[in-house]
């Protein structure tokens, strides 16, 4: 297997065809609003901003609020990364003295579009996801097809991290494997554990197409570790043929394993395929031993899913849970290379957190 992000070597749930189509030809036409954990109280010692920005990074904007108002960036908080190539809108906090600089707050395409306080700074995951409003152009006539699509995938989406995780030309996992046969040259020890995350995901990746390969992608397996979507609960699956009939309902899904020190493999049937992902890249779950580890849905819902024909194409709305990419929607719709060409490498996610989520 190559190391090489590549959508076609990832299974679709649906075997539709595809509207092709073109994403982003302005900001305008992929809008992303991140829907917060809770709202600023209106007290306290943080100043939250609710911000706008067309062309920036999420990145790219703290440093311009940390430069221009004098801000430390460990004081400022960020729930969720957005990505330029979009029209975002987001919360940021930064400490509360600092709200009589803000008067002079400049950036060419970011808006302040509201100002509160709050008891504590914002953290990193602190959302429950994101809203999505998204133009297909170059897909006139399609607006059917996407439609009939749309239906299928309320079974749920393949929960694959998007090219966007992988660096330019898909190429960081390619180092990451590196890195883990101690054969890199790199120096910065939180370069290398970025590139092993990448690592991480490819396996994550295969791991969700081989359960749609083998038709039990809503299903659940001997050895699984699930989830509860409604408590977030995890549990070991020993009985599958009595576990199963919850998640085809939707109420529970299996989870992947991000491998790391803290995290056991899975086990049983379901270790036996997860061992296939690790096989086909001649890699063993001890050699992630730099990080920490984490589980992941392999399947998430979108909600409030609407479809809007347009006279090129289609406008899609959604929203997902945090850590998920839109592009695994939009890939079952419209059975492209979705972004390969577009990614930002400008912004890193956490292990496990997966926080940037528009794209």
């Amino acid at each position: 297997m190559t190391m090489i992000f590549s959508w076609q070597d990832l299974a679709t749930l649906s075997h539709t065809p595809g509207t092709g189509g073109q994403l982003r030809r302005d900001p305008e036409d992929f809008v992303v609003e991140e829907l917060p954990a809770y709202l600023p109280s209106g007290e306290g010692d943080h100043l939250y901003l609710w911000v706008e920005k067309r062309g920036h990074t999420t990145a790219h904007v703290a440093r311009e609020l940390s430069a221009q108002l004098g801000v430390k960036a460990k004081d400022m908080g960020i729930a969720g990364l957005k990505d330029r190539h979009a029209v975002t809108r987001q919360w940021l906090s930064i400490p509360s003295k600092f709200e009589p600089r803000l008067g002079d707050f400049a950036l060419e395409g970011v808006q302040l579009l509201e100002v509160s306080c709050h008891g504590n700074k914002l953290g990193m995951g602190h959302l429950h996801g994101n809203r999505f409003t998204v133009r297909v152009r170059g897909a006139a006539g399609m607006a059917g097809q996407a439609a009939q699509t749309l239906a299928l995938l309320q079974a749920g989406i393949p929960n694959y991290f998007g090219p966007q995780r992988f660096g330019l030309g898909g190429l960081n996992a390619e180092e990451g494997l590196r890195v883990l046969r101690g054969e890199s040259r790199l120096r910065d020890p939180q370069v290398k554990r970025f590139l092993v995350s990448s690592v991480q995901s490819l396996l994550f990746n295969r791991f969700v197409s081989l359960r749609l390969q083998e038709h039990v992608f809503d299903q659940l397996l001997r050895g699984d570790m699930a989830k509860k979507h409604d408590t977030g609960g995890v549990f070991l699956v020993e009985d599958a043929g009595a576990e199963t009939p919850r998640a085809l309902r939707g109420e529970v899904s299996a989870t992947g394993t991000l491998f790391g020190r803290k995290i056991k493999p899975l086990t049983l049937e379901a270790g036996a395929l997860e061992g296939r992902a690790l096989a086909e890249f001649g890699l063993s779950p001890e050699l992630f031993g730099s990080r920490k580890g984490d589980r992941r849905l392999t399947r998430v819902f979108a909600q409030n899913l609407s479809l809007q024909p347009q006279d090129d194409g289609y406008t899609v709305s959604f929203a997902l849970p945090k850590g998920s990419f839109a592009t695994s929607l939009l890939r079952e719709l419209m059975k492209t290379d979705i972004d390969l060409s577009e990614i930002d490498l400008s912004e890193h996610e956490p292990e496990g957190s997966a926080t940037q989520e528009n794209t």
